[in-house]
């Protein structure tokens, strides 16, 4: 049977019909709704590029008006006209401040992540705000210890430093160090072979400065905050200056040819004694006990004889030996030693102008030199007579210094340049302050401080003369190989003996005690080499060919002692390979009268 239905049947309709079969006008608002999705998108990404292009061009505008203001504050500061610096800060500092907001809006940090744009922006906003951080911070510390320095009336009359400034200037400097070596590692890691050339030269530019303005930091950080203590702003101090003798070599740059004792109390600082090496003669066992190291490398003559305690490249062990030999000889507990070489003299010389030592004679810097270290020999036939002689003429210069005498910057600038080519060194008996110098190259700690990946190169005379006078010196980092598994470079060590041509006619006491076999007037220097701590002792190369000597190890230290030899005329050059250890090979190396304690070489962008 069947159902009839009325009209016709359609069939049922499914739920999702109508989407698949849009209509034209629905078509027609997707593509309206895309399109400008799009078009905004863009307008967005055009109103960006034009928002970037204007930072960076304030940016870029900020920066070289900074830029040439910071090369003109760098020549005023090391001049010395720190109120020409004071009046032009602020100047910098708004520049900077400029720069700084220019590269660090979103718009700017956004864009950083885009390829080859993006590590631009990156170098320039961190050069921005590490500028702007060190000209905020360390410029103004800088102002305020360079004016403790150098204002006149920081001193009075009777040679009495203010210590109250460095007092107060302390706690900036501090945090002025602080913020530069911030800034300092910050700009470091900024990967300048990712840049374009015209922002990798300035930031490669900007390392070196950084570099400069950051050790410059660190030393007034130290002077600030070691100068009233140490000279006696809380109670009284003792010292013992220790002259160094550069004509006889030794590893801190010459044997000790003279003692003075120095007192400090507020500010004042006033010569009480002075001694000749005589005066504490040769004894019979170290004064204190050596290690077995010591005993291979360096003998038992650095705690023997007092001259042959700075045979040791590390200062704070020859001043402990020093110091226990001063208080067992002479009764006298000392807070501290100073040591000064020859070319430190005649530095402090050239600030306070000519001197008249105890005899008469008018000593300047033109002529210190050759005065101390070979016409007084030829003049003088009495070694004690000589030893006395060396002793006046540097107390004579210490009380030129503590009187005044000369321009206060100049002075300043002349102890800091001695510091930095390791001819002048200092120890602490008090731990705390010690704990600062060590970490310093004025604490001059070779083996117990922090400096591993340093290389050592010192020279100790052998003939037991006073020969070293006419020997030139060079130590140079060359091959410098900063690729590869296993970086490194060449320490190159150049010897020029030129005495004059009647050496072995001059005196004993010059060209040292006939030997058999050594024509009189050869000179003979120990050369030893200490590799970087934990890194092997290559070979060390002499000539075309190689050299083989004692062999040590000292403080984790690989170490080889070879003698050279030189005949008048001759020359001689060493050569060592050694690791390149973060980008860069540092030297220590004894101060001689034609070189400095101190050479470095960096690997590009290292």
């Amino acid at each position: 049977m069947s159902t009839a239905v009325d009209g016709p049947v359609t069939p049922h309709a499914r739920p999702d019909e109508a989407l698949d079969a849009p209509t034209p006008r629905g078509h027609r608002r997707v593509a309206r709704r895309v399109v400008g999705g799009v078009l905004v998108v863009l307008a967005v990404l055009v109103v960006a590029a034009g928002w970037l292009v204007y930072r960076g061009l304030q940016a870029s505008e900020a920066l070289l008006s900074a830029r040439t203001v910071l090369s003109d504050l760098q020549t005023e500061l090391e001049q010395g006209r720190t109120d020409q610096l004071e009046s032009r800060l602020p100047q910098v500092q708004e520049d900077l401040a400029t720069a700084r907001r220019a590269s660090s809006d979103p718009v700017w940090r956004a864009a950083e992540v885009l390829p080859l744009l993006g590590p631009n922006l990156t170098a320039v906003r961190v050069v921005s705000a590490s500028l702007d951080d060190v000209t905020r911070d360390a410029l103004p510390a800088v102002v305020m210890l360079n004016d403790a320095l150098a204002a006149p009336e920081a001193r009075s009359a009777d040679g009495r430093l203010d210590l109250a400034p460095f007092v107060a200037a302390g706690p900036r400097i501090v945090v002025a160090a602080d913020t530069a070596r911030t800034a300092q590692a910050a700009v470091a890691r900024i990967e300048t072979d990712r840049l374009v050339g015209a922002v990798a030269g300035p930031v490669g530019q900007l390392t070196d400065g950084l570099d400069r303005v950051s050790g410059a930091l660190d030393a007034g950080a130290q002077v600030a905050t070691l100068l009233p203590p140490m000279l006696g702003a809380d109670g009284p101090r003792t010292y013992l200056l220790v002259s160094l003798n550069s004509a006889e070599l030794r590893s801190a740059g010459g044997i000790v040819g003279a003692f003075a004792v120095l007192r400090a109390e507020d500010g004042a600082v006033t010569l009480t004694d002075q001694r000749s090496t005589m005066d504490l003669g040769g004894i019979d066992a170290s004064i204190l006990p050596l290690t077995d190291e010591e005993l291979v490398v360096d003998t038992d003559r650095i705690g023997r004889w007092v001259q042959d305690a700075v045979i040791t490249p590390d200062f704070p062990r020859s001043a402990e030996l020093l110091a226990a030999r001063w208080e067992r000889d002479m009764g006298q507990h000392v807070d501290g030693v100073i040591a000064a070489d020859p070319v430190a003299v005649r530095y402090l010389l050239e600030a306070t102008g000519p001197v008249t030592e105890p005899g008469g004679s008018t000593i300047g810097s033109e002529d210190v030199l050759r005065v101390l270290l070979s016409d007084s020999y030829l003049q003088i036939p009495d070694p004690a007579a000589v030893d006395a002689f060396y002793a006046g003429v540097a107390a004579t210069i210490f009380r030129a210094v503590g009187s005044g005498q000369g321009d206060p910057h100049a002075l300043v600038t002349a102890l800091a340049r001695a510091g930095s080519e390791g001819r002048l060194r200092l120890w602490s008996a008090h731990p705390q302050e010690q704990d600062t110098l060590v970490s310093t190259t004025l604490g001059a700690a070779f083996l117990t401080g922090d400096f591993p990946d340093a290389t050592g190169v010192f020279l100790n005379d052998g003939t037991a003369g006073k020969l070293d006078y006419y020997l030139t010196t060079t130590v140079t980092v060359e091959d410098l190989r900063c690729t590869g598994e296993d970086p490194s470079a060449t320490v190159r060590l150049d010897l020029d003996y030129r005495p004059p041509a009647d050496v072995a006619s001059l005196p004993a006491y010059v060209t040292g005690p006939a030997r058999a076999g050594v024509p009189v007037g050869t000179l003979s220097t120990n050369v030893t080499v200490y590799a970087p701590v934990g890194a092997p002792l290559q070979s060390l190369g002499r000539g075309e060919g190689f050299v083989s000597g004692t062999t040590a190890t000292a403080a984790g230290r690989r170490v080889q002692v070879v003698t050279s030899r030189l005949a008048p005329g001759a020359t001689e050059t060493y050569r060592v390979t050694v690791p390149v250890r973060d980008g860069a090979v540092s030297v220590w190396t004894t101060p001689t009268l034609t070189s400095p304690g101190f050479v470095t070489a960096s690997c590009p962008n290292g």
